[in-house]
């Protein structure tokens, strides 16, 4: 068992990603904490929890975190997440209460206590670790390591024309994070953090015919989630009729930003990012990665939030990020398909049983 801890700002690919590590049998989900960014933070930690009960997983930890970027005003996207941020899709809410943790100690008191196992996995702004590594430097070892996504190292952004948006909603919090994990791994030679920028996560493509193929590997009927079996035009289907929940949830979720993917970048369809960065902290052939000397832009006029990346070394400095510049995304989409259906065909069989 691989031993995480999920730092979410949920968000559908958030979900998507939750979803995915509950329906994988060598993933541990330690607990899983929130920060504000796709949403307004106390809206990601009741979609975390719902998301949570949703796959049959009420038994881990959810702790909320920094509702605040360390400097900067919050940022949150509705327009391409929803204004609950779960897109179409609705959750009855949550039984399991909120942690009574804050997300930076839960980082601290977890890999205290079990040094050397765990990774963490962040999928939002990076505040939550930042204050994280302020109060207890010695993090990055304590851990087994970091796996992120977040940055644009040889790509466009999809916030501003060179950023991201993970980064640039904190980068602040971002410089701190990676120069304090890169000065680490100097010092006492642990691996340096994993990143996976839009460079890799924009191939992992999801379309509707992926979202029918899981309906029918979870066996629900009608199959036809997000219009595609009917025929229809899928921007004009309505609420998936779906019969099973979680195939439910993952349709109408998942319509909402490929509307918006069609306004916006030209296909019907979706980017998942989350996932893919869950499923390499699962397993790391996924990717192939390079040691890069990277740095944040804070002061730029148009770049503020930029991932600064010296692929030609001129710098001379030492690398800071091992940044993810290639990625199996057919493997991957095939085994979000096969275990997020398999989650729920499970999950179906538990309710009926």
């Amino acid at each position: 068992m691989i031993p995480l801890i999920l730092d979410v700002d949920t968000g559908i690919d958030d979900a998507m990603a939750l979803l995915y590590a509950a329906a994988s049998p060598e993933a541990e989900i330690v607990a899983v904490t929130c920060v504000g960014g796709n949403i307004d933070a106390r809206q990601v930690e009741r979609n975390t929890r719902a998301v949570l009960e949703l796959a049959g997983r009420q038994d881990v930890e959810v702790a909320l975190g920094s509702e605040q970027p360390l400097v900067r005003q919050v940022e949150t996207s509705p327009e391409t997440h929803g204004p609950r941020g779960l897109g179409y899709a609705e959750l009855p809410p949550a039984t399991r209460p909120l942690s009574v943790r804050h997300a930076a100690d839960l980082f601290i008191e977890e890999a205290t206590r079990r040094p050397g196992e765990i990774t963490l996995v962040t999928l939002g702004p990076l505040t939550n670790l930042a204050v994280a590594l302020l109060r207890e430097p010695a993090l990055p070892r304590l851990l087994r390591g970091w796996v992120l996504m977040g940055g644009a190292y040889r790509s466009q952004g999809n916030t501003a024309p060179t950023t991201e948006w993970n980064i640039q909603c904190d980068p602040d919090a971002a410089g701190i994070a990676i120069a304090a994990w890169a000065a680490s791994a100097r010092e006492h030679g642990h691996p340096l953090p994993v990143a996976l920028g839009l460079d890799v996560t924009e191939r992992a493509k999801l379309t509707p015919a992926h979202v029918v193929t899981l309906a029918r590997r979870a066996g629900s009927m009608p199959d036809d989630s997000i219009a595609l079996g009917r025929g229809e035009d899928p921007m004009l289907a309505t609420r998936s009729a779906a019969s099973n929940p979680i195939v439910r949830f993952v349709a109408d979720a998942l319509r909402f930003y490929m509307e918006f993917h069609s306004r916006y970048d030209g296909f019907y369809g979706t980017f998942i990012h989350d996932p893919l960065a869950v499923a390499t902290a699962i397993d790391p052939s996924l990717i192939r990665t390079e040691a890069l000397a990277v740095d944040v832009e804070l002061a730029g006029t148009l770049t503020t939030g930029e991932t600064v990346t010296d692929w030609r070394r001129v710098w001379g400095r030492p690398a800071t990020l091992d940044v993810a510049v290639e990625a199996d995304a057919a493997t991957f989409l095939d085994r979000f398909v096969e275990r997020v259906g398999g989650l729920a065909a499970r999950q179906a069989g538990v309710a009926s049983s």
